[in-house]
């Protein structure tokens, strides 16, 4: 597979990664489904998930695989009154990925994004690299150089 636009971004930064390929299963873009093709631990495979709030718009949120967003916590953090996943159709518009594909590195918009605290957890975690079938495997702290993440708890308790 070629370089994705996300890979090249990190090249431009200096930024170390491991680009991994994955069989894609179009009937399950899961974030299991990869860690499974990996053979990583689903909380170690981080989705990006695009939310939209009342009052500060797009966030980009990237939480473990296994999680499940807090989105009281994201409107708290963020200025909003509430936030709500953005629909599928309206994904690739925003961030120039498909669903499944998304990754927080190289959207076609810089939007503020937030990583869950979790990822510290790790020496390196797994992100989409912004096509279905390959992620980037770098350390959170490397993530947090590119997207200029706010470190944050967003997955509800005990689901991480």
């Amino acid at each position: 597979m070629k370089k994705t636009n996300a890979a090249r971004l990190l090249d431009g930064l200096g930024i170390e990664y491991e680009f991994l390929e994955y069989e894609v299963d179009e009937e399950d873009l899961s974030a299991e489904h990869v860690a499974q093709e990996l053979e990583l631990p689903v909380e170690q495979v981080f989705k990006t998930l695009v939310v939209r709030g009342d009052r500060q718009g797009i966030v980009i949120c990237c939480i473990p695989g296994n999680g499940e967003l807090n989105l009281k916590k994201v409107a708290m953090v963020t200025g909003n009154k509430r936030v709500e996943l953005v629909p599928s159709k309206e994904i690739l518009g925003l961030t120039g990925y498909l669903r499944g594909g998304c990754s927080p590195v190289g959207m076609k918009k810089r939007y503020p994004t937030l990583l869950d605290r979790s990822a510290l957890e790790y020496d390196s975690i797994v992100v989409s690299a912004g096509v279905r079938g390959a992620q980037l495997k770098l350390a959170p702290s490397d993530l947090g150089k590119a997207t200029t993440a706010t470190i944050e708890e967003l997955a509800i308790e005990g689901e991480k």
